[in-house]
């Protein structure tokens, strides 16, 4: 390989790395660690959030921005036009670091671009402390790198992918 693809290779990893989240509009959600209820919450969103090492607190600011105003939710007329925000609803975040599996080679995912949890447990701790700063309430959450049992009523189904680098 010549040093230019090189370079394009190690370009196109890096920005193909994000801070992702996978935002579900659910009727409930629970987590649970070893037979013990950590969180519940009623309507609101179940958001899991997966964090890499490019990621910073410009990341966390787009997202929770985008997640408390993100019109998900009926309106008086059934249109999906209002907020959890709007809607006083609950949040119930966990960190995941499975989503940022690479199945490229063979069937055993690799999650090389995960961030350590070093570097991912302030990030996680900060995005949940700022999406309850924009809620104007506590939020519920997992623990990190816990093995949890997650469940939820996704109601609708709604189901929304965000990286925070694409922005779309």
């Amino acid at each position: 390989m010549e040093e230019s693809e090189k370079s394009c290779t190690l370009a196109a990893v890096f920005i193909s790395s994000k801070m992702r989240v996978v935002i579900q509009r659910v009727s409930k959600a629970s987590v649970t660690i070893g037979e013990k209820l950590k969180s519940l919450i009623g309507k609101g969103l179940l958001v899991l959030i997966g964090i890499v090492d490019s990621d910073n607190s410009e990341d966390i600011d787009f997202l929770v921005k985008k997640i408390v105003n993100l019109r998900i939710f009926a309106d008086e007329n059934g249109i999906m036009n209002r907020s959890v925000l709007e809607t006083d609803g609950a949040v119930l975040c966990v960190s995941q670091f499975t989503l940022h599996a690479s199945t490229k080679k063979g069937n055993r995912p690799s999650y090389i671009k995960a961030a350590k949890p070093d570097f991912a447990i302030p990030l996680y701790n900060e995005f949940c402390s700022e999406l309850s700063n924009a809620l104007g309430k506590e939020i519920q959450t997992g623990e990190f790198g816990a093995d949890m049992q997650v469940e939820l009523i996704n109601d609708g189904p709604v189901t929304i992918i965000i990286d925070s680098k694409i922005k779309e």
